[in-house]
């Protein structure tokens, strides 16, 4: 009876009846919209429907029949009604305003109404039913729901009539056959959402700052290039990366995205940049920049850069106000892109660097090192933080090794660029109306930082150098190399202080002067403040060595105003001036004469040009083929030409015109004549016409079609005359199944040539940097090892440049393109640093901007003694700046005992008879004056070697040991004499004389680094290669007086002239 029947009040009967008018007075109105709708049962079958009645059809009975109006109506089902209703609202609702990218919410919305609309059911049910049993109130019902459906059960509340037992058990099979579906449902949303990325809402990228990454698809390594290169920048921490991709997010980017550090920061959107649905997602028309990258691993460059010219042109189409930073594959494809903000075209940068490497070594590391953000372990900087309260990141790779070496190269590679506005600096605002080179050499001095280039307020062009006639000028953006940037150094409070108390200036120690530790901290000296001040007359004097002074060279000082009596032109102008009287041997030989001028044909649009040493009429088809004779000569071989000049021998797939690039920087016109390299182009397919057109004007450039492959072509081609052989990465073997792999041909033919041909210097490009710790490979070397676990220590310390001490990278043997996509990150903040690669490397050229040279430190020149002498020899004779150094030590160890594996323990008993002839094998410090202290620095490899690798103690007798090492020296002897037999052998064959084959190797046991900047108290050593921004030589030459430097410039001029005939 209580079940049946409640107590229900009249009022509460009216409220209820009315509620169901529309049901009760237009019945037939229903019947004729099921009627529209198809099958009159299928709609009356429906859950929704059947409810209306049950709700409904008793309300209408209880009008005419009052005595019934006390009968139970589970009201409480209209939940469900109402459910439906929400479902059909919200439908309606996003079809109105058109949105599309509903699903997750519709879904969310079903199941969280489900399930409430399952516990109201249940507890009214529950409470309706106990009526007849212990008369729970609703809070108790509410309680028991909660604790059943959690499948917790306390039992304190529980159901005492079987009626209420059997809703609770409906209730159960009711949610677990209604929500399972409701949750598989939202998850298969959820993960499709997180496959696609979902979007970036419009309200954050209006409050935030973001940058969207545009890639065709998104490896590891490049993933992490990117974020690395891109937040180790200060004031782009709080900037969020955008990633937008068509492809699938893989296993390990997945991972390295769910990192905490990048899982906040980067947010992975799977889309196409030619969908304005996908760009919108991105909010790309509110991003702070673009990058789009081109896939390098593609068999087919054309189409990867097809492609990236299609999303450059719909991101330009969408977002026209949005910076674009376009990274290219073929330079022929440069000029769709030409509206991009900042453009790299990788085949010019990496040819050109190539190139240079050949001229001035290791310049494609020189310029690595440059482009990367060097971040090491992060500590704080005492003297900075006491005036800033924050941390500065400094460059401490290899800080803890006991290698000299590795704490100079480590500590010099973090040397940047940097600019700074003249007027606002502390290093630079003294020298205002001073000349160039005076700015540069006293900044130097005080501050250990280099000056390199200006660029004026109203010009765009950098100029790299203008030289000492250059006079400074208060709105001069001024570019210099240094550890990090002046606004980070704490100067300018430290200058401030200085000039308020110009008694305060004495140094008191470290504790007292934080200027000391910082400056010690860039690789300077520390320098007494109040000996810092320039002045006109400064010299760095000789020390006195018992009266050698007299008979030494003195400095001349570095004058604030450049004066042309006292300006002498530098060995270029006169190795140039005697070129034009009198031609080299072998120009007179050929009967040829060079020219200068512009390129009168170039192999693509866009091409900067370049004056060039050029040939008068181009060179027939016929006679650039070098092993095959044509009417106009008979050579086959390069030594049947007779070259002076060492070749040098680019192998390559095709000749595609990224190769052209290759050639120009050899043959700039500031080259001297006599120093110009044949260069001989090893390719496996014939060029095209279009080709040769471009090469046939350029002196002493010849092709071969052949392969590194094979030794014949090898030894045609004169690999044994070769001064340098550069082996470029191949198209076809640029991707491959398994990662890393699409370099195994080209790393084991050049481990092959370095077999063979010992002496040869060999330039390899890889795709992989990973992949260079193969490069020049020795299994058993105990020091390669310790390398290795060096480089695992630095990446441990999260450095950016962990492979930078692998002996091949460090002296520039070896180079992967992917190195420079920190090029474009960076010119997010540094938007100059494209500008100033592409004239270090010779791809564009501006009037007055200077180029990048080298010279090589002699018997003659170990006088200066120090870089910072050589710094003012420099500046007050010939106006160059050197930018650093690059150094070769000699292991001082036998190729025999290189070759195989020495127990340390061993080397350990025998260094005492190896220190005899330690007086040229010894790592010289470069702050010490006494340079015999120092032990071999193959003995502290090794002592290094020892604590590193952990070698297991030998337990085999001594006598034994060394009868088993003079056994494997005689193996290894053998195999090398079994190698240069079958060289000769193969050379008398085709008919070369073996004459010029050595056989001996001069590079396995040195290691060459590049010191950036290095402190002004660094020694020179001999065999040094010093790094030089030399002057535009044009801008040396005087306004009136006839001299030798007119007489250039009017040669130049005529120059000109007949090739703008051409």
């Amino acid at each position: 009876s209580p079940i049946i029947w409640v107590n229900r009040s009249l009022p509460l009967w009216g409220l209820q009846v009315i509620s169901k008018c529309p049901i009760q007075l237009f019945p037939c109105n229903n019947c004729s919209s099921f009627s529209l709708k198809g099958n009159i049962w299928e709609q009356i079958l429906r859950i929704p429907f059947l409810l209306e009645i049950i709700n409904a059809v008793p309300f209408i009975i209880t009008i005419f029949w009052p005595v019934l109006r006390n009968l139970f109506i589970p009201v409480f089902l209209n939940c469900w009604l109402a459910k439906h209703a929400l479902e059909n609202m919200i439908n309606d609702l996003h079809r109105a305003i058109q949105r599309t990218q509903s699903a997750m919410f519709n879904q969310v919305l079903i199941l969280i109404s489900t399930l409430l609309c399952l516990i109201f059911t249940c507890i009214c049910g529950i409470q309706h039913l106990e009526r007849a049993g212990n008369r729970l109130t609703l809070f108790d019902s509410l309680y028991f729901c909660i604790v059943t459906f959690s499948t917790v059960g306390f039992g304190d509340v529980t159901p005492k009539i079987w009626p209420s037992k059997l809703l609770v058990v409906i209730m159960i099979c009711v949610a677990l056959v209604v929500l399972p579906i409701q949750f598989e449902q939202l998850a298969y949303l959820w993960m499709e959402r997180q496959k696609s990325g979902g979007n970036y809402s419009r309200y954050r990228a209006q409050t935030e700052k973001h940058v969207v990454l545009c890639v065709s698809s998104l490896k590891i390594d490049l993933l992490m290039d990117f974020l690395n290169e891109f937040y180790a920048h200060p004031r782009l921490q709080d900037y969020y990366v955008v990633i937008l991709c068509p492809t699938e997010m893989d296993a390990q980017v997945r991972r390295v995205l769910q990192i905490p550090m990048w899982s906040q920061r980067v947010i992975y959107l799977q889309g196409s940049a030619l969908k304005d649905q996908d760009l919108l997602r991105a909010k790309m028309d509110n991003a702070e920049a673009c990058f789009i990258l081109s896939s390098r691993c593609e068999v087919d460059r054309t189409a990867a850069d097809h492609q990236t010219i299609l999303r450059a042109w719909a991101v330009k189409d969408f977002a026209p106000n949005c910076p674009l930073y376009v990274q290219i594959l073929k330079p022929e494809n440069k000029f769709h892109i030409k509206f991009a903000d900042h453009v790299v075209c990788e085949e010019e940068f990496k040819y050109a660097m190539l190139a240079l490497n050949c001229i001035c070594p290791a310049t494609s590391t020189l310029i690595t090192l440059l482009v990367h953000t060097s971040r090491g372990h992060t500590a704080p900087w005492e003297a900075f933080r006491q005036l800033t309260g924050t941390k500065q990141t400094l460059n401490r790779e290899s800080q803890q090794s006991p290698e000299q070496w590795q704490k100079m190269y480590g500590r010099c590679s973090g040397n940047e660029v940097y600019h700074i506005n003249l007027e606002e600096s502390t290093f630079f605002a003294e020298y205002e109306g001073k000349s160039f080179t005076y700015a540069s050499f006293h900044a130097h001095k005080k501050f250990g930082v280099c000056l390199i280039g200006v660029r004026k307020e109203d010009n765009k062009n950098i100029l790299l150098n203008p030289g000492p006639r250059y006079i400074m000028s208060s709105t001069d953006i001024c570019f210099y190399i240094n550890i990090t940037k002046e606004e980070n150094s704490a100067f300018k409070k430290q200058e401030k202080h200085r000039k308020n108390h110009e008694s305060k200036l004495s140094y008191h120690g470290a504790s007292r002067l934080p200027v000391h530790s910082i400056i010690a901290s860039m690789g300077t000296v520390a320098i007494d403040l109040q000996d810092t001040g320039c002045r006109s007359g400064a010299t760095l004097a000789l020390p006195a060595e018992g009266g050698k002074e007299g008979r030494r060279p003195s400095i001349a000082p570095v004058l604030e105003v450049a004066d042309s009596s006292s300006l002498h032109t530098c060995d270029l102008l006169s190795d140039q001036s005697e070129d034009e009287t009198t031609p080299s041997d072998d120009e007179g030989s050929a009967g040829l004469e060079y020219a200068k001028g512009y390129p009168p044909y170039s192999p693509y649009i866009g091409s900067s040009p370049t004056f060039c040493h050029l040939l008068h009429e181009k060179v027939p088809f016929c006679c650039l083929r070098l092993d095959k004779g044509c009417q106009h000569n008979y050579y086959e071989d390069a030594k049947a030409y007779g070259f002076k000049n060492k070749l040098i021998i680019v192998a390559a797939e095709t000749a595609g015109n990224g190769l052209y690039n290759f050639i120009v920087p050899l043959r700039a016109y500031y080259r001297p004549k006599k120093e110009l390299n044949p260069i001989v182009l090893l390719l496996d397919n014939p060029p095209d016409m279009h080709f040769l057109d471009a090469i046939c004007w350029f002196p002493m450039v010849y092709y071969m079609v052949g392969s590194i492959d094979n030794l014949d072509d090898l030894l045609r081609c004169g690999v044994t005359f070769a001064a340098n052989m550069v082996v470029v990465d191949k198209e076809s073997t640029m991707s491959a199944e398994e990662d890393y792999m699409a370099d195994a041909k080209t790393i084991v033919n050049v481990q092959t040539l370095f077999r063979l041909f010992s002496s040869l210097s060999i330039i390899t490009e890889l795709t992989h940097p990973a992949n260079m710790r193969f490069m020049q490979f020795r299994a058993k070397d105990c020091y390669s090892l310790a390398l290795s676990k060096l480089e695992k220590k630095e990446r441990e310390k999260g450095s950016n440049l962990a492979f930078m001490f692998r002996l091949p990278f460090a002296a520039g043997r070896v180079f992967s393109i992917s190195m420079l996509d920190t090029l474009l990150y960076q010119s997010f903040v540094k938007d100059y640093m494209i500008s100033i690669t592409r004239l270090l490397l010779g791809l564009d050229t501006t009037p007055g901007s200077g180029f990048l040279c080298s010279m090589k430190i002699t018997e003659e020149d170990l006088w200066i003694r120090t870089y910072a002498r050589l710094y003012q020899k420099l500046c007050s004779s010939t106006g160059d700046i050197p930018i650093g150094v690059y150094r070769t030590e000699s292991q001082k160890l036998t190729t025999s005992e290189s070759q195989i594996s020495i127990s340390v323990e061993e080397w350990e008993d025998t260094k005492d008879t190896k220190e005899q002839f330690s007086c040229r094998g010894n790592h010289r410090n470069s702050t010490s004056s006494d340079q015999s202290d120092h032990p071999l620095l193959r003995r502290k490899s090794m002592q290094w070697a020892r604590r590193l690798s952990r070698r297991a103690p030998r337990h085999s007798a001594k006598t034994a040991e060394k009868i088993s090492q003079q056994r494997m020296n005689l193996y290894r002897r053998s195999e090398r004499q079994e190698l240069a037999e079958l060289v000769k052998n193969r050379m008398k064959h085709l008919g070369l004389s073996p004459a010029g084959y050595d056989e001996m190797n001069d590079h396995q046991n040195t290691l060459s680094y590049i010191l950036i900047n290095p402190s002004p108290d660094t020694r020179l050593e001999l065999n040094d290669i010093v790094y030089l921004i030399r002057p535009d030589p044009l801008t040396y030459v005087p306004n009136a007086g006839p001299s030798r430097k007119n007489s250039f410039c009017n040669t130049v001029g005529q120059d000109t002239r007949e090739e703008t005939q051409l």
